[in-house]
């Protein structure tokens, strides 16, 4: 089974720039996408209704910003937007579908460079998604966490450490939330698979950063340890286009 993310900075956008033909193409199982900046009713048929696939949305209250979406060919139990907390409900960036063998959760979380209050409510959120999974894992369910993370863990996830250590996405308080993560419990795939490569997801559309490979390595499929048997293999997609972030893949053997 191969589950796909994708961070398409407006699903709208990258339907002009050849979305349909690589989805076509590619044929994953699940596609979790973020930041669709979309509701639903501005979406036309041909993004409703890939064929073969059940497409679910969630969208935040102001348009034209966040939004979450999961394409899937496997028929979810149940569909679950947000985690019951208003406060990080209301920006649509969490869809949570359970399947019989796992629970997957889509998740577009909070950029923190905007002020301390945009960083506050980043380390709150972050907080909030770990209390939910903690609570999940211990029913047992095997999860999947996918998403734009927004946070670059370590000095090999991007291009120049030192010159952003004191920016939003690679400050230290931000880098010990994903150590904290692990440490209930969470395995990065790509990283715990491949532990020296150097690969990004996400390139600034700045200072030609994209054709210079200056990135950042933020989108994750991180899984619970009770999972992690079942991971075949992760990867990062940089070779497709059409966003300032590329797909990250998780393939397992189920």
């Amino acid at each position: 089974m191969k589950i796909y993310s994708w961070n398409v900075n407006g699903i709208r956008a990258i339907k002009k720039k050849g979305f349909l033909e690589w989805m076509e193409e590619e044929n994953p199982d699940i596609l979790c996408i973020q930041e669709t900046k979309a509701h639903k009713e501005q979406l036309d048929e041909s993004l409703l209704n890939i064929e073969g696939y059940e497409a679910f949305f969630c969208s935040g209250e102001r348009k034209g910003y966040s939004g979450v979406a999961v394409y899937t060919k496997l028929e979810p139990i149940t569909v679950k937007t947000g985690i019951g907390i208003e406060r990080f409900d209301s920006e649509g960036r969490i869809l949570i579908l359970e399947y019989e063998e796992f629970t997957l959760l889509n998740i577009y979380f909070p950029n923190g460079q905007k002020d301390d209050e945009r960083l506050k409510y980043k380390l709150e959120f972050y907080d909030a998604i770990l209390a939910y999974c903690d609570g999940l894992k211990e029913m047992g369910k095997k999860l999947v966490i996918c998403g734009d993370y927004n946070t670059a863990h370590k000095e090999i996830d991007l291009k120049n450490p030192k010159t952003n250590e004191k920016r939003s996405g690679f400050l230290p308080i931000e880098r010990a939330w994903i150590d904290k993560f692990i440490s209930h419990g969470y395995i990065d795939t790509f990283r715990t698979l491949y532990l020296e490569e150097v690969k990004y997801s996400w390139w600034s559309y700045r200072f030609n950063a994209r054709k210079n490979n200056a990135g950042w390595r933020i989108d994750y499929h991180f899984v619970s340890d009770n999972l992690f048997e079942k991971v075949k293999d992760a990867k990062i997609l940089n070779e497709v286009m059409g966003s300032d972030h590329c797909p990250v893949t998780l393939e397992l053997d189920l």
